[in-house]
């Protein structure tokens, strides 16, 4: 089994059982919920069935306190009777009030209620109006009424209203006791699946638990057994790399020694051929005809594009082995000097030259004077006859963007725009490559070099040189340079 199966696996134990705990959780939630709803109701409807019973016996014991009262009053003419009676009538009141405002949940008692309410201020009435007459002398007729029976069949009614009532009130209580007995037992079962699916759960997850540490101590092997592999590999291509590095700086000693060969010894016959052909050219003038003059001439421009082309590579080979440490450099102090170096060329070619203020970067001093040299004779060079050159150096800030969104690095933006011959878009890459030309060499001087050694001046310092020009239109060449260069210390070795 691949690790990848087995993580899929865990992932899907891990979800099942995540997915069998919450509806768990979820259905003993709802299970308590709904027993805990059914136990409260029940025990609401149980003070409310015994708030019922409690007030109606305290109403019927008051009539019956009141009822004693009178006849003990009636019968013996002794008014100490009237003080129980008195007191009785007085709570009398104040229950039928709290009797009057009683829900029951029956259907049928508010309506029981209110006739025995009915019938307790009927006995009201009958005992208040014999104690009156009982205290107005008048006992014959008081005890007259009372042996009418009247007073005993309204209590007889009120006893017969209050057992109807109490009686259903009671078995409404006996049905309560039976559905909170239920649910005490519904309660008892439901914690108890509660506990037994929470022990199940909880060795389940011990159970998980167990084989993701199995599983993960399998991939912690795994992954040490690779860590090993590739701290080997790493020591491997460590080793390779300083091998690599020895080789490179040797090969760079041995550009360097190229290059001394190529300052020294490969100029030496040159300059030989040059003035032989000078002396040629004057001691012997009036001996040789036109046509050996012509080729010592062709030999004399020949020496001296070789030796053009020996100093240009010799530049472009410098500029990765022989740089200086990168420190603040103001361009426009670099312009500056570079304009008054080839300020007769900007004369003999009647140039206009406009200049936009220039930053001040991190750079490699000489290199920025051959980048900056390089641009401005290309533009000059490279003119349309009879039109005096212009050219037009401009300065931006820009931040780069990727997928439409700014990003950190901002750039020095600097433009060299000339009026000159232009050339195919097509070429735009091409001519940064060396010993590149798009004309002749008898149209236009020079080794082919020179924006060659611009892109790897740009490379040095992290940035970027383009082209964009149409034919008869002139061209623009674009540099940026990083605004946050990175310090780098390349010493020549």
């Amino acid at each position: 089994m691949t690790k990848s199966t087995l993580l899929e696996n865990t992932k899907f134990s891990w979800g099942l059982i995540s997915f069998i705990t919450l509806s768990l959780i979820l259905g003993n939630a709802w299970l308590a919920r709904n027993t805990i709803n059914s136990l409260s109701a029940t025990q609401d409807s149980l003070l409310n069935a015994s708030e019922v019973l409690n007030n109606l016996n305290r109403l019927h014991v008051l009539i019956l306190v009141a009822e004693s009262g009178q006849r003990g009053y009636l019968l013996t003419d002794d008014e100490s009777y009237l003080a129980p009676y008195d007191d009785a009538l007085h709570e009398l009141s104040r229950q039928i009030e709290l009797v009057d405002a009683l829900e029951s949940e029956l259907p049928l008692q508010k309506e029981r209620i209110n006739t025995l309410l009915g019938l307790t201020r009927d006995k009201i009435n009958e005992l208040v109006k014999t104690v009156g007459l009982g205290l107005g002398q008048k006992e014959r007729s008081a005890i007259g009424i009372v042996m009418t029976g009247r007073g005993r069949n309204i209590y007889q009614d009120i006893k017969k209203t209050f057992d109807e009532i109490e009686a259903a009130e009671n078995e409404f209580r006996f049905r309560l006791f039976a559905n909170l007995n239920k649910a005490e037992k519904e309660a008892r079962v439901t914690f108890l699946i509660s506990a037994s699916t929470s022990s199940l759960l909880l060795l389940g997850m011990v159970v998980l638990a167990f084989i993701n540490i199995r599983i993960e101590r399998r991939h912690r092997l795994s992954l040490e057994q690779q860590n090993e592999l590739l701290i080997n590999k790493v020591n491997e291509s460590t080793k390779e790399l300083k091998v690599y590095a020895e080789e490179l700086q040797r090969s760079n000693r041995e550009l360097e020694d190229f290059a001394f060969v190529a300052s020294h010894d490969l100029q030496e016959p040159l300059r030989k051929i040059r003035a032989f052909g000078d002396r040629l050219s004057t001691s012997y003038v009036d001996t040789l005809d036109a046509r050996g003059l012509d080729y010592i001439q062709r030999m004399r421009n020949a020496a001296e594009r070789m030796s053009d082309l020996i100093s240009d590579l010799l530049d472009f080979s410098r500029i990765t082995t022989r740089t200086k440490d990168f420190m603040l450099v103001n361009l426009d102090e670099v312009l500056d000097t570079v304009i008054d170096d080839v300020d007769l060329l900007i004369t003999e070619s009647q140039a206009t030259i406009h200049r936009e203020p220039l930053p001040v970067v991190m750079a490699d001093p000489n290199l920025m004077y051959q980048l900056l040299l390089n641009l401005l004779t290309n533009a000059l060079k490279f003119r349309q006859s009879a039109v005096p050159p212009l050219v037009k150096v401009c300065y931006q800030q820009n931040e780069t963007q990727a997928n439409g969104e700014t990003a950190n690095n901002t750039y020095h933006v600097i433009s060299f725009t000339d009026n000159g011959i232009g050339f195919e878009q097509e070429y735009a890459d091409k001519i940064f490559s060396p010993f590149q030309r798009l004309h002749g060499k008898n149209e236009y001087q020079g080794t082919g070099i020179g924006l060659a050694v611009c892109r790897r001046i740009m490379e040095r310092h992290h940035g970027t040189i383009s082209a964009l020009s149409q034919v008869g239109e002139g061209a623009t060449f674009t540099i940026k340079l990083p605004m946050e260069n990175p310090l780098i210390h390349s010493h020549g070795h």
